[in-house]
């Protein structure tokens, strides 16, 4: 696990004065990243997003260590092209010291038009760590549906009405379709835990292969919460199942975080505003799928630690 007292000693990489919204999770998932990356040079691709646009604000970045902006498709292609160029002088002898290399993409740009770009980049076996901060929607262009938007959920672009109730079809599970890329690390976080992610990061910068972290990091104005909610709504994402913390590695899973009581999923779906038409009558059928589902995802996983357990 990680260590405070270690942890405290490092330095900040990330600088204060960006400008992400207050309660945004994004921030602080870059900030332990760097932090869970102790005193080791990194370089940094983000693709264009909330990240990359607040961080970025020309002539400043927040970003201390070197920073690569790509494409909005393809912040992975861009790290594996930088971490083969690193491997070439080190090899030539022109760079001694040990460098790692950290790419960033919100749920659009991974899940999305950006999954080719990561696909590639694993399966080639680059010694990179792609980091998916999740906010289940394109909220930098407009809060527009993507491949990560939950069954129910109010975007712009699938919008709740009289005969439909958002967005209709369930999240992809990228979690799974990089563990089926056979690589040695893919985990499942969360804002709210600080341990449990940068033991997570420590753990994915430490294998000598490609390794994805897919973190749920709310947006409070594409989720519609009060911003000082993020932490706690972001626990009430795993104490529901809805959004379990685990790892694979080498093929093994693990739970990491295992709640005490399995809360049902309207303790996390009714705090949220883009969630709120599933409380109005005619709409409970939505609800109950959504634990259905919830419910069965939730024993798959646990039988996969069953089986793969040592």
């Amino acid at each position: 696990m990680a260590n405070l007292k270690e942890l405290s000693k490092c330095p900040e990489r990330l600088t204060g004065g960006h400008r992400l919204c207050a309660g945004c999770g994004a921030g602080i998932v870059a900030r332990q990243t760097l932090l869970a990356a102790g005193n080791t040079p990194v370089v940094v691709t983000s693709a264009t997003g909330c990240l990359e646009v607040s961080t970025t604000i020309f002539p400043y970045s927040s970003w201390k260590d070197s920073f690569f902006h790509s494409a909005f498709e393809n912040s992975a292609a861009t790290c594996s092209g930088i971490e083969a160029a690193y491997k070439s002088l080190k090899k030539q002898g022109k760079i001694t010291e040990d460098i790692r290399f950290i790419a960033f993409g919100g749920d659009g740009g991974t899940y999305d038009i950006g999954l080719q770009s990561l696909s590639g980049a694993v399966e080639r076996g680059h010694r990179m760590l792609y980091i998916c901060y999740n906010n289940e929607a394109y909220m930098n262009t407009g809060i527009q549906r993507s491949g990560a938007t939950p069954r129910g959920a109010h975007t712009t672009t699938a919008p709740a009405g009289k005969s439909i109730h958002g967005k209709q079809q369930t999240r992809k599970d990228l979690t799974e379709i990089m563990v089926a890329h056979d690589i040695p690390y893919v985990a499942q976080a969360y804002v709210g835990n600080w341990n449990d992610y940068i033991t997570k990061v420590q753990k994915a910068l430490a294998v000598d292969g490609p390794s994805f972290i897919n973190i749920l990091t709310p947006c409070r104005l594409g989720w519609a919460y009060k911003p000082e909610d993020t932490m706690s709504l972001n626990r009430l994402a795993v104490e529901t199942c809805i959004w379990p913390s685990y790892e694979v590695e080498n093929g093994v899973y693990k739970i990491n975080v295992m709640p005490k009581e399995k809360k049902p999923v309207t303790e996390f779906l009714k705090p949220q505003g883009r969630f709120s038409h599933l409380f109005k009558p005619g709409s409970e059928g939505i609800i109950e799928q959504i634990q259905k589902e919830v419910d069965a995802k939730w024993e798959l996983l646990q039988k996969k630690v069953a089986m793969t357990a040592k």
